[in-house]
């Protein structure tokens, strides 16, 4: 099937050959210097929900210039693929991702003390080869090809999931190349207000808490976390949970439940160390 982009893009053996769109949050861009390089801010790391077409087609107008995908720069991106093959070297693993779009390596490095705790740890799902996987991470060149260097790799337990990302993926491209359906449709904007805000949850009466309201499998020490990263001003190496816990007035214990809760969601990410968090703009 045609899905608009001629035949220049060869199909792969992922099946379904879906969600050809792709998509992306929208951000805020990134900031610029006095002397005209780019400072990272972490209020500006977003995630954009992309297909590895996407990745493979975005463009980066000087080798130190952010990717943009659909003209706006992306940071972290996020997207499932069925895993084609695993090579796990002694500080990294590379997934070979398809999402019937295009293929792509996913490299996440791991110390020795990591790989052999996972190797032995029965509780948890494999991520094994045919079997599809979530990826967060960031968009990386070397030696003019493109990888994903990945914070965050897990298993897909519900293949539901495949497809609600696609459709997820599908309507954020649109609202970057169509404009969002209230702009498309005048009437009843001004009493409908903004639809990307009613479905994002940006300024939902959920106590400040952004788009957490809807996030129901979150527990409430992790809505506190989250809410202290995303509004305590702070470093791009963002907060330590010490000084979450002595601004939460909690135990460190829960503040390290509820960010093992975060990083498991993909909400926030590792900086200078595995106890230093910043948040992602979800």
């Amino acid at each position: 099937m045609d899905y608009g982009y001629s035949n220049q893009y060869s199909t792969t053996s992922y099946g379904a050959q879906g969600g050809a769109g792709g998509g992306g949050f929208l951000n805020q861009g990134s900031q610029e210097s006095p002397a005209g390089g780019k400072q990272k801010v972490y209020g500006q790391e977003t995630l954009r929900p992309v297909t590895i077409k996407q990745v493979l087609d975005a463009e980066q107008p000087h080798p130190d210039a952010e990717f943009k995908i659909d003209g706006t720069e992306v940071t972290q991106v996020t997207f499932i693929g069925q895993i084609r093959s695993v090579s796990t070297q002694h500080t990294n693993i590379t997934y070979k991702m398809d999402d019937g779009t295009g293929t792509v390596e996913v490299k996440q490095w791991v110390d020795s003390d990591t790989t052999n705790a996972m190797e032995t740890d029965d509780s948890k799902p494999k991520l094994i080869e045919n079997s599809y996987a979530r990826v967060w991470g960031r968009l990386k060149p070397f030696n003019n090809r493109r990888h994903v260097g990945s914070h965050i790799i897990r298993p897909v337990t519900n293949l539901d999931e495949v497809q609600c990302h696609l459709l997820e993926a599908t309507y954020v491209h649109l609202c970057y190349t169509k404009g969002t359906p209230d702009a498309a449709s005048s009437k009843g904007a001004a009493t409908n207000g903004s639809l990307a805000e009613q479905q994002t949850g940006y300024g939902a009466g959920d106590g400040g808490m952004g788009n957490l309201g809807q996030q129901t499998n979150l527990s409430n020490n992790a809505r506190k976390i989250m809410h202290c990263l995303r509004t305590v001003e702070q470093s791009n190496e963002g907060l330590h949970m010490h000084d979450i816990a002595q601004r939460l007035h909690m135990d460190m214990a829960d503040v390290g439940k509820g960010g093992d809760e975060l990083l498991g969601q993909g909400m926030i990410y590792t900086t200078v160390d595995d106890n230093t968090w910043a948040p992602l703009l979800l």
